[in-house]
């Protein structure tokens, strides 16, 4: 049986990193945990691993939409010069001697911010998922050219 066939916004993870681009249409999020799933049985990562690994991918993929591509339509405009208007994100993915490195790059200037919790809230407790299930998580310091948010799972037992 034939490998299935993928985007060409993906790199496979053959040697441990995978890679792909995130469009911002509404299957988005869907496609990112797809890939993660894939990408982690293809690596033959423990099924635990792999379900905390898909949900972190979840909320960080969510997160980077919502809150990392600019609003201002001048920015807008000057980040579509540099190709993010067709990939306002990317997902990648890479393989650790005990887990698995989730990073999630986008073009916004704002740092994560961990909310305190709000039983009440519509939204907001997406970091404090990433904070439960994974062994470390931070985020790069933004720049002209965005930031990365990332979470490591490593494999208990």
């Amino acid at each position: 049986m034939a490998a299935p066939a993928r985007d060409a916004g993906t790199v496979p993870g053959l040697d441990g990193f995978a890679a792909c681009a995130l469009s911002g249409s509404a299957c988005t999020v869907a496609e990112a945990r797809r890939f993660t799933r894939d990408t982690l049985q293809d690596w033959r990562m423990c099924p635990v691993l792999a379900d905390n690994a898909v949900l972190i991918v979840s909320e960080l993929v969510t997160n980077a939409l919502r809150h990392g591509t600019p609003a201002d339509p001048f920015e807008l405009a000057f980040n579509s010069l540099g190709g993010n208007r067709f990939c306002p994100a990317w997902l990648a993915l890479t393989r650790q001697e005990s887990g698995v490195l989730c990073a999630v790059s986008d073009g916004g200037s704002g740092a994560p911010v961990l909310r305190q919790q709000d039983a009440l809230a519509e939204s907001g407790r997406g970091l404090r998922l990433v904070d439960e299930l994974s062994d470390s998580w931070g985020w790069t310091l933004p720049d002209h050219a965005g930031k990365t948010v990332w979470a490591t799972v490593v494999t208990r037992g």
